[in-house]
């Protein structure tokens, strides 16, 4: 091997003259005599070495090796498996522990972490030195079946799990599809705490049940109350295509077209097809003479706080799919009554997003009942008290349509892009989570 330092100089003139461009380092020619020399055309390989010694491979000068450098970080998404799940995030961000922000994302029914593959991956592209992504794994399959209680304990341990793998995280979000979100929803009302903290009397002061006090002291310090999910700060929650309301009352099940016949039917069987997950959307479960499951998780529960962990989050987002998903209904992923949905002439089309066509954002928490379409049935009460329940909460409620897709017919998957062969179409759905998440 033989190393001469040369000075180079650019032969050809530079295609951008405003470019500033600086050369500095040596060039080697390498012939060892036992490797065959690569033939190019117009001149052989050269090999660049830069101050730190690192070789890069000069090609042709009419492709644009003289381009001024890209100030433009690139970043490396590295995918690592865990127990329960795996984490998603940049290596060197990782490294030097600048992604603060811990983002749990939630299959759903028959669903597994490979579900959120391409919007994973997505979040750590436009985010890099921000989060760092955990796609859970806990209740893969038919694990699915075992009901939103047994399946929000185990996300609540696997979340644990995840907060003690990664020590420089500060703050938590959640990402949950279909069955997913309720899932979250009972996860978080375990992992929800109130941390101590001593601050000026300016500060209000929380009781243990999350209820604000007023302080009448000036001159001492007082104690107060900062609520945590699993020790962490809440940001976002964010569900798409999730049953909040179940899936019992008309149409919540498009697949059964409306039919009453099917519905009742559908409500009487379905722990035959999907076990005790199947009771709780259908809110047939009645463990030790309770009331149904989802309508106890709109308010706080023994020690399950379900809505002070929701009123945790500064964001709350619901992502519904306004039609063509023949698994969950409109109403229910959108927690609105049949008189509250957007009317077809104001679903506007964006360019950036061209799927999403609606945007409600609730100014003001909304404690008191307003009528339904429908009433004296047993059905519309239980969905009425959810939607009370959880409107005691602002939330962001978005809704898509694929209508004009050919991938419209799988749109319960396509909004989460579950395949990106398959569900490419839902690329701007994803791509509007991203951009719209707080940090």
């Amino acid at each position: 091997m033989s190393t001469t330092k040369l000075p180079l100089q650019a032969t050809v003139p530079n295609p951008k003259p405003n470019s500033n461009i600086r050369f500095s380092g040596v060039a080697v020619n390498l012939n060892l005599g036992f490797v065959k020399r690569a033939k190019y055309r117009g001149g052989s390989k050269l090999w660049w070495v830069n101050e730190r010694g690192e070789m890069e491979i000069i090609r042709t000068l009419s492709r644009g090796c003289f381009k001024g450098r890209s100030s433009k970080k690139e970043w490396k998404v590295e995918v690592e498996s865990a127990d329960g799940g795996e984490d998603v995030f940049d290596a060197a961000a990782a490294e030097a522990r600048v992604a603060d922000h811990l983002v749990i994302m939630v299959n759903g029914i028959i669903g597994s972490a490979a579900d959120w593959r391409y919007a994973g991956e997505q979040f750590v592209k436009n985010l890099p030195d921000k989060v760092i992504v955990h796609r859970s794994e806990c209740n893969p399959f038919r694990l699915t079946f075992d009901g939103v209680d047994k399946m929000g304990e185990r996300l609540a341990e696997e979340v644990m799990d995840v907060i003690r793998r990664w020590h420089g995280v500060h703050k938590i979000s959640f990402v949950a599809h279909s069955l997913g979100g309720l899932v979250a929803r009972y996860a978080i009302g375990r992992l929800y705490g109130l941390s101590p903290r001593t601050e000026s009397t300016s500060i209000p002061i929380y009781s243990p049940n999350g209820e604000a006090k007023t302080s009448s002291s000036t001159s001492q310090p007082d104690q107060f109350y900062e609520a945590n999910i699993g020790g962490l700060e809440p940001v976002n929650f964010v569900t798409f295509a999730t049953p909040h309301l179940g899936s019992r009352g008309h149409n919540q099940l498009p697949l059964l077209c409306g039919l009453p016949f099917l519905e009742k039917s559908a409500s009487q069987t379905a722990h035959l097809i999907a076990g005790r997950s199947g009771k709780h959307l259908f809110l047939t479960d009645n463990d030790d003479g309770k009331p149904p499951l989802l309508l106890r998780m709109v308010n706080d529960s023994d020690d399950l706080h379900f809505m002070s962990a929701l009123r945790s989050f500064k964001r709350r987002v619901a992502y519904a799919n306004a039609n063509y998903d023949h698994v969950v209904g409109w109403r229910t992923s959108s927690i609105r009554r049949q008189n509250e949905l957007p009317k077809s002439n104001i679903l506007v089309n964006d360019l950036k997003y061209p799927h999403i066509v609606h945007i409600e954002r609730s100014a003001t928490e909304d404690v008191n009942s307003k009528a339904s379409s429908a009433v004296g049935t047993q059905i519309i009460d239980l969905e009425e008290e959810m939607i009370t329940g959880l409107n005691q909460v602002c939330w962001e409620r978005i809704d898509v349509s694929f209508h004009k897709s050919s991938q419209r017919y799988v749109a319960h998957n396509t909004i989460q892009v579950k395949s990106y062969w398959l569900n490419s179409d839902g690329a701007d759905v994803v791509q509007h989570m991203i951009d719209n998440f707080l940090l």
